[in-house]
């Protein structure tokens, strides 16, 4: 699958006392930015949620947030743990039989007592668990709205490298006439300046121009840069790189082929190339 660097996705749940939220955005960028966003309840799985982040992404400028929106009207309820409450009655009781000068437990000192009163407010730990689960959610819904925008990407790129290959495939067998007309004519103008048809120069330099305009080498390495895109395409994975490369080496042949041209119809194919590959380099640029 072609995975597009830019994306989005979000993943709620509702918590006693708010709303805890997960957020997800990216864009393209060269190298993997990772900004993640937090509330101070959630520090402690800082390094967790990066690992997470880093393991299901390699590039793109990708910014995480992460809230807690408490909701205003809510005031945490104080519950009294009164089983707890009555085993420390009942052993207040078994030490004043023991040690009978000991004190009574105040009411103060029972209250007091961890665990005795607690509040419906989730606890650091349930929202940092919550935290985790939501990020796995919204990394699937990511990972599904990057690889839905990258296979349009991958069909758009494989209808313009459909086109490229019409036009290698229209220029490739028309090439040796090209060259032949263009030597023809050359020669002519060689035995007007030279004066006879049978001069070593003229035959030395109609050989020495036709290698040099001659672009079979250019169009041959096109149609193995294709077949390698749409071996890379169907391959998927984390190819912006190589996909970046590939455009480079396309466009240095479809330049050469212009600056080699001798006929209209290789000057047109070389300028039909080069926007065909501008526009796909284009669309790599969002490929991760």
């Amino acid at each position: 699958m072609i995975l597009s660097m830019t994306g989005y996705a979000v993943a709620t749940r509702e918590l006693a006392g708010g709303l805890l939220s997960v957020e997800l955005r990216a864009v393209n960028h060269r190298f993997l930015d990772l900004n993640l966003r937090l509330p101070e309840e959630l520090r402690l799985i800082e390094n967790q949620l990066r690992e997470k982040l880093a393991g299901k992404v390699s590039r793109g400028k990708l910014d995480c947030r992460v809230g807690f929106s408490a909701r205003a009207e809510t005031q945490p309820r104080l519950q009294l743990n009164t089983g707890l409450l009555a085993q420390l009655v009942a052993l207040s009781q078994q030490a004043r039989d023991i040690a009978s000068q000991a004190g009574d437990l105040k009411m103060g000192e029972l209250l007091r007592w961890p665990g005795v009163l607690a509040t419906d407010s989730v606890t650091p730990e349930a929202m940092q668990q919550t935290a985790l689960e939501l990020l796995d959610i919204a990394l699937a819904d990511f990972a599904a709205t990057r690889g839905r925008e990258g296979a349009k990407l991958a069909d758009s790129m494989l209808e313009r490298i459909a086109k490229i290959e019409a036009i290698v495939n229209e220029v490739q067998p028309r090439l040796p006439t090209i060259v032949a007309a263009y030597d023809e004519k050359l020669k002519l103008r060689l035995v007007e300046a030279l004066g006879s048809a049978d001069d070593d120069r003229v035959r030395q330099e109609v050989a020495l121009f036709a290698q040099k305009i001659d672009v079979a080498e250019e169009l041959t390495r096109l149609s193995t840069h294709i077949v390698e895109l749409r071996r890379i395409l169907k391959t998927g994975g984390a190819v912006g790189k190589r996909l970046d490369f590939l455009m480079q080496e396309l466009h240095r042949e479809a330049n050469t082929l212009g600056s080699k041209s001798v006929a209209v119809e290789t000057s047109q194919a070389s300028l039909e190339l080069k926007v065909l590959i501008e526009q796909m380099r284009e669309q790599v640029q969002n490929i991760e």
